[in-house]
């Protein structure tokens, strides 16, 4: 049952780093050199889109991880799954308090009601998404660690 619980939890915290490392490095550069403002369309459809299924992706994480080390507590390597999870739990904080909000504002943007410095508003929570994808690929990292 451990084995299982430790193999999904990589797994879904995983496919979640790939997902907000995709959307961070490839995904919003891409849509940000769309000419006449294309990007601003796709991003607040992405707000939209991935505002409704990250939370459920990020908690459930933070459940895995957490779990996880509650069933190997003593073992070899959880204080690994430990720090993962409590870098996972600050991936979240981060979250709710820093970048949700604007994801919010920006999930209501259209080219007629973007506020002036929309760009200025989403090249801030794209800084701040770089910061929290560091957090998670080392959450990431500490869990394959505790794995193997």
């Amino acid at each position: 049952m451990q084995n299982a619980l430790s193999v999904v939890t990589v797994v879904v915290v995983g496919l979640m780093v790939g997902v907000e490392f995709a959307v961070a490095v490839f995904v919003n550069p891409i849509l940000d050199r769309l000419p006449d403002n294309g990007g601003l369309a796709a991003r607040s459809d992405g707000a939209r889109t991935l505002g409704r299924v990250m939370p459920f992706w990020y908690i459930g994480s933070v459940l895995l991880g957490a779990t996880w080390a509650v069933t190997a507590w003593g073992d070899a390597g959880t204080g690994l799954v430990v720090a993962a999870a409590g870098l996972l739990v600050l991936s979240v904080l981060m979250s709710i308090a820093l970048l949700v909000p604007i994801n919010s504002r920006a999930a209501q943007w259209t080219r007629d009601t973007a506020p002036a410095d929309w760009r200025q508003q989403l090249g801030r929570w794209d800084r701040l998404h770089y910061l929290r994808v560091a957090v998670i690929v080392t959450a990431f990292a500490l869990l394959v660690v505790a794995l193997v």
